[in-house]
Order: C-alpha cells, then sequence, then structure tokens
C-alpha cells in the first residue's frame, strides 16, 4: 500500500500516524509525499518527496501521473482546496493505471469551493445556515451589524473578518477579493470530521470544539459526543453528491440548539491529529477503503473530551541549498 500525499506542506502529524498503521497492522508500503517546495517540513517524514509544479500548471497532473508510475502508488491523497476539483475531474486517469483518488466528486468539490454555491445547496436542501447579502440587499442596507465578510473561494480562513460598521464594511467590501458578506452567527463554533468509503457510507463522524485557531487552523480543541452535532452532519452528508473520504464540515451550535453550517471541505482537515487520537483511526480506514472494504458498521468508540494543545516543532537539515 504506497500512498502519496500532494500538497503535503506542514502535514507531518498526519503522516506519522499513517506510519503508525502501517506498523501496527503490519502493512508494506511507503509514505510518498509531493509539493511544489523541497522545503515543506512532510519532506524529511515520508520515504520520499517529489517537487511538482503549481496545482495550475499543464503539467501537474503529468507529473503526479509519473511519481504514480514509478512508485507503484496504490493511493493519492490530497491535502489542499485548490487541487481537490481537478483531481475529481482526473481521477479516471489515475484509474486506467491502478491508482485510487481519496476524492468526492466533481460537483460536491465545486459546491464546497464556492461559498456561495455552499450556501445555495444548505438553502436548496433546509439546512441551517447563515444568511448570504445579494448587491440589492447591501445597497438597499437589508441587514444589521455585526456582518461577516469573506472571499467567495478562500481557504483556512484567509481574509475572513468581522464587520462591526458601514465604515468597515465599505472598506473591507473593496480590500477582499471576490468578497462576500454574511450574517455573523453566535455560538459554539464546531469542526466535525467524518470518514466516508467509496460507497458513500459513513463510517464515523467526530465534532471537535474549536477553543482556539491560529492562521485558519484549530491550535486548541476538544472532542464533544453531541448527538445533535453528529445527527445534523449525517443528515449534511447524506445529501451531498458521492462523498467519499475523509470531510470537515464546519457548524455552529446557537444557544437554541440550532445547528448551524457555514462551510464544508472535503479532505482531511488540519485538526484531523485530534480525532485520530482519540481512537477514530481515519489512516486504516482510509487504507481499508481503497482496498475495496464497505463500512457496514459506523464506529463511535473515539473518546469524548480528549483535548489537543498544539505548538510549533521544528526540522534541523543541512541537505537544502540556498543561493546567497
Amino acid at each position: 500500500m504506497n500512498i502519496l500525499f500532494t500538497s503535503s506542506g506542514r502535514r507531518v502529524a498526519l503522516l506519522n500516524y499513517f506510519k503508525q498503521v502501517y506498523q501496527q497492522q503490519n502493512i508494506n508500503g511507503k509514505i510518498i509525499t509531493a509539493d511544489l517546495k523541497n522545503n515543506v517540513p512532510s519532506a524529511y517524514f515520508s520515504d520520499k518527496h517529489f517537487i511538482v509544479p503549481r496545482v495550475s500548471s499543464p503539467n501537474y497532473l503529468k507529473e503526479l501521473l509519473t511519481i504514480c508510475k514509478q512508485e507503484s502508488i496504490h493511493l493519492i491523497i490530497p491535502l489542499i482546496d485548490t487541487e481537490l476539483t481537478l483531481l475529481a475531474k482526473n481521477k479516471q486517469l489515475f484509474e486506467e493505471v491502478g491508482v485510487k483518488v481519496l476524492v468526492s466528486s466533481v460537483e460536491l468539490n465545486e459546491i464546497a469551493s464556492d461559498k456561495i454555491k455552499t450556501f445555495q445547496f444548505f438553502v436548496e436542501n433546509g439546512i441551517p445556515t447563515p444568511q448570504v447579502y445579494t448587491s440589492d440587499e447591501l445597497k438597499n442596507k437589508a441587514y444589521k451589524f455585526p456582518l461577516l465578510i469573506k472571499p467567495l473561494d478562500g481557504s483556512s480562513s484567509n481574509g475572513v473578518t468581522k464587520i462591526h460598521n458601514e465604515k468597515e464594511l465599505n472598506f473591507f467590501i473593496d480590500y477582499v477579493q471576490n468578497a462576500m458578506v454574511q450574517e455573523f452567527v453566535e455560538g459554539t463554533e464546531y469542526t466535525v470530521d467524518v470518514m466516508i468509503d467509496f460507497q458513500g457510507n459513513i463510517k464515523t463522524i467526530v465534532p471537535r470544539m474549536r477553543i482556539e485557531t491560529r492562521a485558519g487552523e484549530v491550535s486548541k480543541g476538544v472532542t464533544v459526543k453531541n448527538d445533535l452535532i453528529i445527527n445534523a452532519v449525517e443528515e449534511v452528508v447524506n445529501l451531498l453528491p458521492q462523498p467519499v473520504g475523509c470531510l470537515t464540515l464546519q457548524c455552529f451550535k446557537k444557544t437554541n440548539d440550532e445547528i448551524t453550517f457555514i462551510e464544508i471541505n472535503p479532505r482531511f482537515g488540519g485538526g484531523i491529529p485530534l480525532s485520530i487520537e482519540a481512537g477514530a483511526n481515519f489512516p486504516l480506514w482510509a487504507i481499508q477503503a481503497t482496498k475495496g472494504e464497505v463500512f457496514n458498521d459506523q464506529n463511535y468508540s473515539w473518546k469524548e473530551n480528549l483535548t489537543m494543545l498544539r505548538f510549533d516543532e521544528a526540522v534541523f537539515t543541512e541537505r537544502i541549498r540556498y543561493a546567497n
């Protein structure tokens, strides 16, 4: 079982959990990483690292196919939003050489990658979600503060800003590219990890309460077994078009216990180590699904109230040479 992690970046903890599963399950195989740079931390924790072009490059898919053939890859796990739709559209290219791609359908990725489409999906399916204001509503001031503004195609909370007054609104609506203005929701924020096989069956749902974030990624969080959230997430996932692999949904639990959804991220989220450490074995399940296993039974034996407090570590190397 050779796995290629694309856009591997700083995802060291996730790689190490997969390596742990290899040891525990006596699985033979390699962990391969690919990224735009050679100085990403993950390069020093994989069995082999490849430098590839940008996702937007016309040669990107060709390079990945070359790596897959050279390293006898069985599974590709993409780790950033910008390549999900591309890989979903071209997964047949990889399947033809015996490689599965842990990616949801093109339709789902297009819904998730555009905040307006995400909002429309929620509204059309009767799923509570913050109001998104049209240009006419903004012109007629049919809103009340505070508001939230963010890019339509943003990720990792880049450009997400709370708006308190007209002056801030007028500034940030020009400053934030492809800006979307929506209702600001009060409540407790949760990131929820879901594991799904290639047939769309759910293995588990793990809500993580966000205690603190840094650069859009959770730095402190705690696992919570809340049936309201778990049931609401299951309903949403069952409405999604052909979900596959790890999905991460973001929602708020409001004071009236309404679960309000704000985002869908069809990939391994940055906070997934907390869910894995709690006992939700996403790496093992990803491998099992790749081998054709169907998730007929769900698993909720993961630990509640496990808290994650993240901190930085460093890699020291003389292997990289820089011009001076």
